[in-house]
């Protein structure tokens, strides 16, 4: 994994932050800045797990219009104030795929499927990538979602724990098991394939 997510804030940028929120608490015109901010990544969230741009767009106004109405909710944990919104588009999407509103998509390039074989422990990428892709086509939203943020969009734990209301250890608990999951699914169909 990489060292750095690009979605990591150092203490400058969260204490700037953090004013900026409290700001916003005050005067909701504030909360602008917020939103200038944090738009476009919300947005390709979105996109990346939808096949429409109309609903990424819908489902995001949606992210922060609750945002706004709900920012005196807010409390500060120490990781961006991004993982909070990630968290209400989180679901935001979910509710949208329990209501068959919208239909879920999966973008996987070959990097992120290199660095999940490397996680994996396999050797053999080549002949592994494609069952790995069909395998990952078969995981719940949960699980989905949680091999999305951390290998397609390099959260740390510690993110992603705060985006799922779960602590750091449980994110990397659950991931592990997902692995483990993708795994086993991967040998079913390599053994599967073998005998034919």
């Amino acid at each position: 994994m990489p060292e750095q997510s690009k979605y990591h804030h150092n203490k400058e940028q969260l204490a700037a932050e953090v004013e900026a929120i409290e700001a916003a608490k005050k005067d909701p015109a504030k909360f602008e800045v917020l939103y200038n901010k944090y738009y476009e990544q919300i947005f390709r969230y979105l996109y990346q797990r939808l096949d429409s741009k109309e609903e990424a767009f819908d489902i995001t106004s949606e992210v922060f219009l609750k945002a706004m109405l709900n920012l005196y909710r807010y409390e500060f944990k120490g990781v961006p104030f991004a993982s909070w919104l990630y968290r209400i588009a989180y679901n935001e999407l979910n509710q949208a795929f329990r209501n068959n509103q919208v239909q879920r998509t999966i973008n996987i390039d070959t990097t992120h499927v290199n660095e999940m074989i490397e996680e994996m422990e396999e050797d053999s990428r080549e002949a592994y990538k494609p069952l790995l892709k069909a395998a990952i086509n078969n995981l719940s939203d949960p699980d989905l979602n949680l091999v999305e943020m951390r290998f397609f969009e390099k959260r740390p734990f510690k993110e992603i724990g705060n985006i799922l209301e779960i602590t750091e250890n449980n994110a990397k608990v659950r991931l592990y098991r997902v692995l483990a999951k993708l795994k086993e699914m991967i040998t079913v169909k390599k053994a599967s394939y073998e005998r034919i």
